[in-house]
């Protein structure tokens, strides 16, 4: 009998950023990192392996895949055939509530519910540490988004030791995230690209694992004692020398738009006038503002003087993947 399995995962903001692979075909990271999963962004997939199928057939927002667009997904449903001796050809349909390629973790949650829902329908009955390891090999942030709530990710040297877990979850103070939606479009070069630049080419990037390792510390200590400032300090100082690495790297790239800029001095401006809020940004243009819920209405009014009010997503804490079964 034929399973269909549905996963659902949601989308993970680092505070500590992960930038920069030590090998890429385990996905091992340079550093270990630390995110916050969000309830607002997710995906959601659903896979059944069909012997009458000739190939995988990947159905992306309503749109079947051509075999060359469909190749990163097949590629990793052939790991999780390898795993489990399943054989045949997969029937892929998801659906991504997440700007695609745009610095939103749209990779994260979706290879999150790639790895939950194809190895449940080939009959894998991973727990969740294990498939955090899955996950990774799709993309290095969705081994996150499998825990919800604050997730640290085990940087590791091997398959093994390479895994996330979860720090805390439910969260029980006031933490939340604003995201300001720049731009939907792809990004000018993917993250892959991106930090095997900076790997091969910064001359800072040393100094960066060594101080993303130190931010690692102290921001599970922020976590444990529910310090908002202290994890905002952390947070927007890391993206800031994450993105200095891609203006070191040769040749130099940003992810920055003329409309970024104007969200990071927005949130200057607001803490300049006593509001705790900070900014954080991954491989894109958006601006995730790092905030307490009671400052919501304050933050939004300021920001709405540069955005429209769609642009600006309130998103808290999330849930960890959930998996259902349809016989």
């Amino acid at each position: 009998m034929t399973t269909t399995v549905t996963a659902k995962a949601h989308t993970n903001i680092a505070l500590v950023k992960y930038w920069g692979k030590k090998d890429a075909q385990l996905m091992l990271p340079q550093n270990g990192s630390i995110s916050l999963t969000l309830d607002k962004f997710y995906t959601q997939t659903s896979v059944i392996f069909d012997n009458q199928l000739e190939q995988d057939q990947i159905t992306f927002n309503g749109q079947t895949l051509t075999a060359s667009k469909a190749q990163r997904i097949s590629r990793f449903l052939d790991l999780v055939r390898q795993r489990s001796g399943q054989s045949a050809a997969a029937k892929v349909v998801t659906e991504n509530h997440v700007p695609t390629s745009a610095g939103l973790a749209s990779s994260a949650s979706g290879f999150a519910a790639l790895a939950a829902a194809a190895s449940r329908a080939a009959d894998m009955q991973l727990d969740n540490t294990a498939l955090s390891r899955l996950a990774r090999r799709g993309s290095g942030s969705a081994t996150r988004s499998i825990f919800g709530g604050f997730v640290e990710w085990h940087a590791g040297h091997d398959d093994a030791s390479s895994y996330a877990e979860c720090l805390q979850d439910p969260v029980d103070w006031d933490v939340q995230m604003i995201a300001v939606v720049l731009k939907k479009t792809q990004k000018p070069i993917s993250s892959t690209a991106g930090m095997a630049r900076v790997v091969a080419t910064s001359p800072y990037y040393p100094a960066w694992v060594q101080t993303a390792n130190q931010d690692l510390v102290a921001m599970r200590r922020a976590i444990q004692a529910r310090d908002l400032t202290t994890l905002g300090e952390i947070a927007e100082t890391n993206a800031m020398r994450m993105h200095a690495l891609n203006l070191s790297a040769k040749p130099a790239f940003n992810y920055f738009t003329a409309e970024t800029l104007t969200a990071i001095q927005a949130v200057n401006d607001l803490r300049a006038n006593g509001i705790t809020c900070y900014y954080t940004l991954d491989a894109g243009p958006n601006v995730k503002i790092i905030c307490a819920g009671h400052d919501t209405a304050m933050i939004t009014r300021e920001l709405s003087r540069y955005f429209d009010s769609e642009q600006l997503i309130v998103a808290k804490p999330g849930p960890g993947i959930t998996i259902s079964e349809n016989d």
